[in-house]
């Protein structure tokens, strides 16, 4: 006769190491049944809408006839150890036992020795991610770091992936990504392959292959003591030699400072993971944000091997999609508790919050790294549309015990978040406080957020774009559409300092614009033909002729989202133009030992030293007021090469190099900082003033005056997305385009 326990079966006891042994005895079981796509282990999960998911005690009332998603259901604190089931069909049990009894997944798992392991089924049939191509991502120049894409040729195909982090066996320094992105180098072979990132827009060879790669091993060699005979662990990980470690930092793109290692081993894995958010920044999809959804994942079966990864990494939340892409591969997962689900507060997260802290810097968060992806899944539902993405990833700390080396974390660091846009976020920010006219403010301040980031986001470094892909507006222009509008190109600089020839000799475009007729595109394209300049033609004044043009027309038009666009857009081309070496023919140096000089300058430097730069303009702009009035574009043009005249005279182009030149390493910031910060300080005040000036102006012109009070707020993200990327809206020309002449 049949006897029940008087003890009540406590899953929570249930450790890893009971939950794998759980699946390696049921493994051929689970294998065979038809409709099972894969296991993992994880907690219970509640679908949202079950009685239970409120009040555990509730559980009696809960109906299981209703499919199970990662999407509908949740980890609740009262959730239990179990082994997740995947299937590919949601079908009741009394549907399966109809059908076939065979195919029935076993709702507890029972072992020898009387441990008991429930099963969680969850609908959630698996397609491999489709090849895609590499997004427009807008990436700094010279400064490389984990974030960043990368690219290897094999066989007459390009690889793409991610760089994850940089690391060092004490001698040299790497780049880490996945193994099936920089190809296997054989002992045979002398040389690496060569490895590609784009900086700028242009393809750069950043190493070549290092001999130091792993890929797959026994699960039971890297978890000893765990059950696993007939698996293998996917590691995917290689590492690129860089050639010029000086050109790298160790932050990454996106995220920032690292700070220490998460080591996960098998002393300390526990299900206390499942349920925590993580972040990284991927070469392909730009920011990406989830959480750890199970352990050990087992995405496919072959000869009787089960093939596991680590690390299942699923959507923050249903709002929230994963939306990595293949060229994600080699990315880094960061643990950021700040993450976690505004809607699910009494999670697991919350009330366990475990021992995963995150490190805070005087400048920003330093993220604590845990996982190294290396491949993805799509979940489909049962129309066969993919519905959410997944991440498979390594823990990190298995890689660097595997390759022997460690994470550099303090190499050339210091910068923001999103290294190279301080400088013009600290324009566009300071500037929508300076207006004088009421209503003007009024707008101005409604959409400081969306223009660019407050002086608090500058110190801490949170810059970059927002969740919801908005790039704000004073760097539309290098963040979108440098990859989406390439005339674009020549629009930010202005060679206002270089000699011309011919009937030009012994002149500059500086000398030639003291008269107003000279600026004027015929007379540039002149002179431009004079020095056999073809292609990148400065075009900046007349880019701030167009913008000022529109501001005009849509204030008249009381179009108060297209005045916010184009103002915004605007802050980042008087950004460059109150800084020396994008007005001079010495951007770049003068030879190629000098070539970085202006990233150096402009993006190393400024964000580098941002903290002190924000209360020095803050500073410089103490007492100052907004210059007068101007009318129509071609003045708004004149004011600009005067602001340019001022910049170039206030700090020659020459003495940065020469500046440059006096230290290297990490003596080069700090002894430029120390010499250049005063004058830099009131370029940017003034260029500050420019751009608050012309916004007045325009406004003005425009009789914005008029416009009613009801409409002074902040414009939509999507809305303002619209515009900007909206080809015909402020559409670039090249200076030689004789189109460009109609739109001014």
């Amino acid at each position: 006769m049949k006897r029940s326990s008087p003890i009540r079966r406590n899953f929570k006891s249930l450790s890893v190491k009971d939950l794998l042994e759980a699946r390696d005895a049921y493994h051929v079981h689970l294998a065979n049944l038809e409709n099972v796509v894969s296991t993992a282990i994880g907690l219970y999960r509640i679908r949202k809408k079950d009685p239970d998911a409120k009040n555990p005690e509730d559980i009696k009332s809960r109906k299981n006839s209703t499919e199970r998603t990662l999407a509908n259901s949740i980890v609740k604190e009262w959730s239990y150890p179990c082994v997740l089931v995947f299937v590919k069909e949601w079908m009741t049990q009394e549907e399966l036992v109809k059908q076939d009894p065979d195919q029935v997944v076993p709702r507890y798992l029972y072992l020898p020795d009387g441990r008991v392991i429930r099963t969680c089924v969850v609908l959630a049939e698996k397609d491999e991610f489709a090849s895609a191509p590499l997004q427009n991502l807008a990436f700094p120049a010279q400064l490389v770091g984990g974030g960043y894409p990368l690219m290897t040729d094999t066989q007459e195909q390009e690889h793409i992936g991610s760089i994850g982090c940089l690391v060092t066996d004490g001698d040299a320094v790497y780049a880490l990504t996945n193994r099936h992105v920089t190809g296997i180098r054989r002992e045979t072979e002398s040389k690496g392959r060569d490895v590609f990132t784009f900086v700028d827009g242009k393809r750069v060879k950043i190493g070549e292959t290092d001999f130091n790669q792993v890929g797959k091993k026994s699960f039971c060699d890297v978890y000893p003591g765990w059950a696993g005979t007939q698996s293998h662990l996917n590691l995917d990980a290689g590492l690129i030699r860089v050639e010029d470690v000086n050109q790298w930092t160790a932050q990454v793109f996106g995220i920032g400072e690292i700070g220490d290692l998460i080591s996960l081993h098998r002393n300390n894995i526990s299900l206390d993971l499942i349920g925590s958010p993580v972040r990284a920044f991927g070469g392909a999809s730009g920011e990406l944000a989830g959480k750890i959804e199970a352990l050990f994942y087992r995405y496919k079966s072959i000869g009787g091997f089960d093939y596991i990864c680590d690390l299942l990494i699923g959507p923050l939340d249903e709002k929230t999609p994963l939306k990595t892409l293949p060229g994600d591969s080699g990315t880094v997962w960061f643990y950021d508790p700040q993450l976690f689900p505004e809607d699910d507060k009494k999670s697991l997260r919350d009330q366990n919050p475990n021992a995963l802290t995150v490190e805070r810097g005087a400048r920003a968060r330093r993220f604590r790294p845990i996982a190294l992806q290396w491949g993805g899944h799509t979940f489909l539902d049962r129309d066969g549309e993919s519905q959410f993405r997944f991440a498979l990833a390594t823990c990190l700390s298995t890689i660097c015990r595997e390759l022997d080396v460690d994470i550099l974390s303090d190499w050339n660091i210091g910068h923001s978040e999103y290294w190279g846009k301080v400088g013009h976020y600290k324009i566009g920010a300071k500037a929508c406080e300076l207006a004088t006219n009421t209503k003007l403010k009024t707008l101005l301040l409604a959409n400081l957020k969306t223009i660019s980031f407050d002086d608090q986001a500058i110190q801490d470094g949170t810059l970059g774009k927002l969740a919801d892909g908005f790039a704000p507006l004073a760097d539309v222009p290098d963040l979108v559409w440098r990859a989406t509008r390439k005339k674009d190109e020549a629009n930010h600089f202005a060679d206002m300092d270089e000699e011309g020839k011919g009937t030009f000799a012994g002149k500059t475009l500086l000398d030639l614009c003291r008269q107003k007729k000279n600026v004027d595109i015929d007379v540039w394209n002149d002179f431009y033909d004079s020095i056999g300049t073809n292609f990148k033609r400065g075009a900046l004044p007349f880019r701030v002729w167009q913008i000022y043009k529109q501001m005009v027309e849509s204030v008249n038009n009381g179009a108060v989202d297209e005045y916010i666009c184009a103002a915004g857009v605007l802050a980042h081309y008087i950004g460059d133009s109150c800084q020396p070496l994008h007005v001079s023919h010495l951007h770049h140096g003068r030879n190629e030992a000098e070539a970085d000089v202006h990233s150096v300058f402009e993006t190393n430097m400024l964000d580098r030293f941002a903290v002190d730069l924000i209360a020095g303009v803050n500073n410089a702009l103490t007492g100052k007021r907004l210059p007068a009035n101007v009318a129509g574009g071609k003045e708004a043009a004149v004011a600009v090469v005067k602001l340019m005249r001022r910049t170039i005279a206030k700090i020659p182009p020459i003495k940065v190099i020469e500046i440059y030149n006096e230290k290297s390493g990490r003596e080069r910031l700090p002894n430029m900082w120390s010499k250049l910060k005063n004058d830099t300080f009131e370029c940017m005040a003034d260029g500050i003033l420019s751009l608050a000036g012309l916004w007045q102006s325009a406004w003005t012109e425009g009789k914005g005056d008029n416009i009613a009070a009801s409409k002074l707020k902040e414009i939509t993200h999507q809305r303002l997305m619209e515009l900007y990327n909206d080809k015909k809206f402020l559409e670039a020309f090249r200076l030689q385009d004789p189109n460009f002449k109609t739109v001014l």
